[in-house]
């Protein structure tokens, strides 16, 4: 490993030798500074809330309203500085870690850089494109979980977008745990740009959190003019662009060189090359991507290492989203014939991948796909679909999440892969005929998710065949999914009996009075998760009912009802020793002191309980 950083060191001062020295660099920026300091312009800054919501990964409202959607961070804030939870602000779908613990979570990806820490993203058009000088979002209840803000050079209201879109962070840190959950202005120092932008992007992480975050605005503050003073870059060394050393790298004199007295110096690996293939491999396997794709251009060993399909079974793109393109899969593409799991979500948008470029890659290396993650993949069309059903005959798992803008009838391709046994649909344009298809020919589902889906008309149509084709099913989510009847529920939960998450929230056509959530709690004895968000209808024989039957349950949310009392939670608290999370938020009869009161009796459980100040 000598040998490599003696290699890289004489490539940096090549490099530097080109750009100039330090001194030279100083001289210059003195010179400059002197010249203009007299001259320098009054900036005025511009301040701006967002204009236009573009795009996001998730939001816990419906797509039909306004309430507790993403859409609400456009414009001026209508809740801050007061706290609490209220239906004007943006909520992303999840929070903490209790998503991450249910059976229906995809596994995590090797090789996620430890930088990368999002979960969920939104992006807001602004106005007039200024250099930034600050960002500032209004949080209003359980602030902290924003991780990475961004800016883009791309004018969202260009008639002529460039052809070269970049993104540069202004802002990155790791998830925080703020203590209170009062409302905060939250604004970050941030780097110069050496661009405007008019396009920026928040990125967040809720798993620290104790309940849902909540955003009211996001201001932008700029000058239209760029400071003088950013126009001047220090020469650096950019550790990610080597190509300028290819020949120093290629030359086969390199490991022997010549000293003074005639005596030729080994420069060689050492033995480091007698290191069994095996262990090679492991210590390769710890690199990121980039690590790896570097490493692969300092010699002949390591290249082969690198470049070994072994070292990319799992390939997940996801936190290179902005650099991705077509270029990148097809450098990667003769790596990756092993390739199992591939994770692909965020990516391509704004014309970064093509129809020829994905379809090349998934050519070539989809043949042994079992799992591909595509979440808020926009660039995604039919004849993507096409190309996955043809390609990937062994898929299991297909995340389409948050795809809104796949054509409907390009769903009905995913009735081909018969394999899958895992299947998310969130927030997807998918129609009834394209479901009940898909449901005929894959029988071997064990995880579907159709929150959001708001395109299928009949949902006791969609129980029904669920109850009758996919009897293995272990998770199924029906988040808002408002024509769910209690002859639907009744004939999934006879079908169905081996579920255990079944996510029913804001599903307000379901009474208790039928009896349907006590002949739910019956029939699925093996329930963990079990969501009733706003139902209002839910009651005590309800709970008790859960209570009797449903002793593994780990997370039940009754957010919302006015009929459970104190007395049924403690018999559910004490019937299910397992339990977890209980959310409780505005159920009438349960106030702040019965909670309390629950908390210390059951120290193990989070009960939630949010607040309107």
């Amino acid at each position: 490993m000598l040998t490599l950083l003696s290699m890289f060191y004489y490539i940096c001062l090549r490099r530097r030798s080109r750009s100039g020295t330090r001194g030279e660099a100083l001289t210059s920026r003195r010179a400059m500074e002197s010249g203009q300091r007299a001259t320098l312009p009054i900036s005025v800054e511009v301040e701006q809330y967002a204009k236009e919501v573009l795009d996001f990964s998730s939001h816990y409202g419906s797509e039909n309203s306004m309430s507790y959607t993403m859409w609400n961070l456009a414009g001026m804030p209508n809740v801050y500085p007061s706290s609490g939870d209220f239906t004007q602000t943006a909520v992303f779908r999840a929070y903490g870690v209790w998503w991450e613990q249910c059976a229906s979570a995809p596994l995590p990806f090797r090789r996620t850089p430890k930088a990368f820490h999002s979960q969920d993203y939104i992006e807001l058009a602004f106005e007039e494109p200024v250099y930034p000088t600050a960002v500032e979002v209004l949080e209003t209840y359980h602030p902290g979980a924003i991780v990475q803000i961004m800016a883009c050079s791309l004018n969202p209201f260009s008639q002529n977008p460039p052809t070269d879109v970049r993104w540069e962070v202004l802002w990155a840190e790791e998830p925080t745990k703020v203590l209170t959950p009062q409302a905060r202005q939250f604004s970050p120092s941030i780097k110069q740009l050496s661009f405007p932008t008019n396009l920026i992007r928040v990125e967040v992480n809720s798993s620290l959190l104790k309940y849902y975050t909540e955003l009211d605005a996001v201001v932008l503050r700029g000058q239209k003019e760029r400071p003088i003073l950013s126009r001047y870059r220090m020469p650096r060394i950019d550790i990610c662009d080597l190509r300028d050393s290819d020949e120093e790298l290629s030359d086969p004199g390199a490991s022997f060189r010549q000293a003074g007295d005639g005596k030729h110096i080994n420069l060689g690996n050492g033995y480091f090359d007698k290191l069994p293939y095996e262990l090679i491999q492991l210590i390769v396997s710890h690199l990121t991507l980039p690590d790896l794709c570097r490493l692969t251009q300092t010699c002949k060993l390591l290249s082969q290492h690198c470049c070994d399909p072994l070292q990319y079974i799992q390939l997940s793109l996801q936190p290179y989203w902005a650099r991705l393109s077509d270029t990148s899969l097809s450098h990667l593409q003769g790596r990756c014939t092993l390739l199992q799991r591939l994770n692909l979500s965020w990516t391509g948008n704004r014309g970064a991948l093509t129809l020829t470029g994905f379809s090349s890659f998934m050519k070539a290396c989809g043949g042994s796909l079992v799992g591909l993650e595509l979440s808020c993949c926009h660039f995604l069309s039919e004849p993507c679909l096409e190309v996955i059903s043809q390609t990937c005959p062994g898929l299991q798992e297909l995340n389409l999440s948050s795809c809104d803008r796949l054509h409907p009838q390009a769903f009905t391709h995913i009735s081909k892969l018969t394999r899958l046994r895992r299947l998310v649909l969130y927030r997807t344009r998918i129609e009834q005929t394209a479901m009940l298809r898909i449901l005929t020919f894959c029988i071997e589902l064990r995880h579907l998710n159709l929150g959001s889906c708001v395109m299928i008309e009949d949902y006791d149509v969609v129980a029904s065949m669920l109850a009758v084709r996919c009897r293995s099913l272990r998770s199924l989510d029906l988040w808002r999914c408002r024509s769910l009847s209690e002859r639907g529920l009744a004939e999934l939960a006879a079908g169905c009996r081996l579920l255990e998450e079944l996510d029913l929230g804001w599903c307000s056509t379901l009474q208790s009075s039928s009896g349907c959530f006590q002949h739910l709690a019956r029939n699925l004895q093996c329930l963990r998760k079990l969501f009733l968000t706003a139902n209002r209808t839910v009651c005590d024989s309800d709970i008790e009912e859960l209570a009797a039957n449903c002793p593994a349950l780990q997370h039940l949310d009754i957010l919302g009802t006015r009929m459970v009392s104190s007395s049924s939670l403690r018999k559910l608290l004490q019937a299910c020793p397992k339990l977890l999370l209980l959310d409780v938020s505005f159920c009438a009869q349960v106030d702040a002191r019965i909670v309390q009161e629950l908390c210390g009796l059951f120290p193990n459980v989070a009960i939630k309980k949010s607040f309107t100040q």
